[in-house]
């Protein structure tokens, strides 16, 4: 296959690419910015350019999560259109086999995952960090109580006793908490003493609390700032609280090696890292299942079901994807094994498939 075709098939996967990922991401911001002001109409200080920011920081993050679906959709319309033109047809017809006018589609796909690693994930961390920051200020002064079912909870160790430590919201990896709930206990485990802060910052020895209010002894008192000591290193609280997906891709080798250092497992950092490794290849598996039910479509007269159940087969892989990394992040299976494990088994299955329709 010529150059010239091969790039005209090339950015015919480009164009409609942009176009399902752009038509997706309007479709996301409606919802998204729809439901959050439905959420925080009442709250003080709440306005619809407010709202608006919130849901343009999170769009990002959001979408990082779709590009498996993106790849897979982009993949199916590309090859149907192709069909549909007959523009396959006279490629076969050229000596042109399926294996060379994929190849521009899975390049496409690898580039399109490159691209969702290197440029759209660190941007949908820090965006999505900042998002959370606005709706916290946004949120504060409304209510500085904790819910029984605040996740994660913590419980630290120190010489003067223990402390169960809650938040309503997690942000800056970890280090930062709102609307957080400090149980301090005695010795013999009972609890003698709560503080309600706005906001705490872990520092180098210390737990920094503000507009803190504070409960003993069935009395109330309020103070503008106040210290928890903690021996708890900000390593093993990224660890425990931060979120992997607010990490950026490129800050995640650290973090995983600095976690260890402290002996802790790190699976939930080292996850997120080889699944945004394996990410490009998930989509060139993607662009493939969808190779097996959309290049035949317009001369074989393929029904709708042949390209419903390509969907349904993405969609199972995804699932698969899914839960085999929260087998890697139990530590039940290698990070890396749970990582490409869906992304090999996809590829086998796509290639043995063309193969034997192809070449069989």
């Amino acid at each position: 296959m010529g150059w010239t075709l091969g790039r005209y098939f090339f950015f015919r996967y480009v164009t409609i690419t942009i176009w399902f990922f752009v038509g997706l991401l309007a479709l996301v911001f409606l919802i998204d910015f729809t439901e959050l002001s439905g959420r925080t109409t009442g709250l003080p200080g709440f306005t619809y350019g407010t709202a608006f920011a919130i849901s343009g920081l999170r769009m990002p993050m959001i979408m990082l999560q779709t590009v498996p679906f993106v790849g897979l959709f982009s993949a199916m319309a590309t090859l149907v259109s192709l069909n549909r033109r007959y523009e396959l047809v006279i490629a076969r017809s050229a000596g042109v086999s399926a294996w060379q006018f994929l190849l521009p589609c899975c390049i496409g796909a690898l580039l399109f995952g490159v691209l969702s690693v290197g440029v759209i994930n660190p941007m949908a961390a820090y965006a999505f960090s900042w998002s959370e920051k606005m709706e916290t200020q946004l949120r504060s002064g409304k209510s500085n109580t904790v819910s029984a079912d605040a996740e994660p909870w913590i419980r630290q160790k120190t010489s003067s006793g223990d402390t169960i430590i809650g938040a309503r919201a997690i942000l800056n990896q970890g280090l930062e908490m709102a609307d957080a709930a400090f149980f301090v206990l005695n010795p013999q485990g009972d609890i003698v003493e709560r503080k309600d802060a706005a906001h705490a910052y872990l520092r180098d020895g210390y737990w920094e609390l503000q507009n803190v209010k504070v409960f003993r002894d069935g009395n109330i008192q309020s103070v503008a700032t106040d210290r928890i000591p903690t021996d708890l290193k900000p390593e093993f609280v990224q660890e425990r609280l931060a979120r992997p997906e607010t990490i950026p891709f490129y800050d995640l080798p650290g973090k995983i090696e600095v976690a260890r250092s402290f002996g802790l497992k790190a699976n939930a950092f080292a996850m997120q890292f080889d699944s945004l490794v394996a990410l490009p290849f998930l989509l060139v598996a993607m662009t493939l299942i969808a190779a097996t039910v959309s290049m035949r479509f317009a001369r074989m007269g393929q029904s709708a079901t042949m390209i419903l159940g390509g969907v349904l087969a993405g969609f199972l892989l995804y699932v698969v994807t899914v839960l085999v990394k929260a087998f890697g992040v139990a530590g039940f299976v290698p990070t890396v094994v749970a990582a490409w494990v869906p992304v090999v088994v996809a590829m086998f299955f796509g290639v043995t498939f063309l193969l034997y329709k192809e070449d069989g």
